[in-house]
């Protein structure tokens, strides 16, 4: 004889509630899987050395080249390296993706610990000076090539003959060294001064000018501070020579041509070599890339008071006239 099992109130309180606890794990469990916000890993990080518009430029301009499923974390080291480091351990520990370092900093503390997700980094003045040439890395340089500034500057100075700067040798003396090299190549001679200190700049600048046809500034923080940069320009323009820039405020400020980079532009690029990695289109190394796309400005004042025509069809090509 056998008789049915009665459960006492007691046990069958017990058995619902396991059965309801067992039903929210199962279900916690199934979100987890499911739910894309939680289940994706995050596919690329941007480690910024810190928050300002031009780093903020290139960043949108990243953004805007990648496809909208990318999931993307952002990290400002608020220009301290260290706190860069320890950023980008965790960011290793998360295994991402890939790394976008935006900045010196940014790309310096990518480089010291993370040595095996791809690193992409831009706006960095000379990666190479601070050994931003590891095998995971690359990026958009903000250099442009002489070549392109030679041919753009002889455009509209078509009897260059003599090509003055003012240079740091321990800031700036590769880029001198290359662009002597390429000049000459094209019958043009460089003449350098160098110096080491800001102080020298006034008797550098009035030596230099009575032999050159044109000055040419390039990034050197010895050379070009708040201070110094309205007296070469004023200078130069009261010895009659023009001044060729890399920054649209030197255009503004009096010199007759400037060559310079979008950061939004370079945000793009950068975006675009991040999607051919992820992708799996291009293998690291690689070398970095030099900038697609270069900014023209001229000052048609400055050009008529040195009599100098600028052509019409580099005129119109200008991003910026003034």
């Amino acid at each position: 004889m056998t008789f049915p099992f009665v459960q006492s109130p007691s046990t069958t309180g017990s058995a619902d509630r396991f059965r309801r606890s067992l039903s929210c794990t199962v279900i916690a469990l199934v979100c987890l899987l499911f739910s894309p916000g939680l289940a994706s890993a995050t596919d690329v990080v941007i480690l910024k050395s810190s928050d300002i518009a031009a780093y903020n430029q290139a960043i949108s301009g990243f953004k805007a080249a990648l496809p909208n499923d990318v999931v993307l974390a952002e990290y400002d080291l608020q220009g301290d390296l260290e706190k860069g480091r320890k950023l980008a351990r965790k960011i290793r520990a998360a295994d991402p993706a890939l790394v976008f370092a935006v900045g010196l900093k940014a790309a310096k503390a990518a480089q010291l610990e993370i040595v095996d997700i791809p690193v992409v980094y831009a706006m960095v003045l000379d990666p190479a000076k601070y050994g931003l040439n590891a095998p995971n890395m690359t990026g958009v340089l903000m250099e442009i090539p002489m070549e392109r500034q030679l041919i753009m500057i002889k455009s509209l100075l078509p009897r260059l003959k003599h090509v003055g700067t003012l240079y740091d040798p321990s800031k700036t003396a590769t880029l001198i060294e290359d662009a002597r090299r390429l000049l000459k190549s094209n019958g043009t001679e460089l003449v350098p001064i160098p110096l080491n200190n800001e102080r020298d700049v006034p008797g550098a600048l009035r030596t230099l000018l009575p032999s050159i046809d044109a000055l040419w500034l390039v990034p050197d923080s010895t050379v070009l501070t708040d201070e110094s940069l309205r007296f070469i320009l004023n200078t130069a323009l009261e010895e009659r020579v023009p001044v060729v820039g890399f920054s649209r405020e030197f255009a503004r400020s009096g010199a007759l041509l400037c060559l310079s980079v979008n950061y939004g532009d370079i945000g793009r690029q950068a975006g675009q070599l991040t999607r051919k990695i992820l992708d799996g289109h291009l293998s690291l190394p690689a070398k970095p890339l030099h900038p697609d796309r270069i900014e023209m400005s001229l000052n048609r004042k400055t050009a008529k008071f040195l009599d100098i025509e600028i052509p019409r069809d580099l005129e119109e090509k200008a991003d910026e006239l003034y």
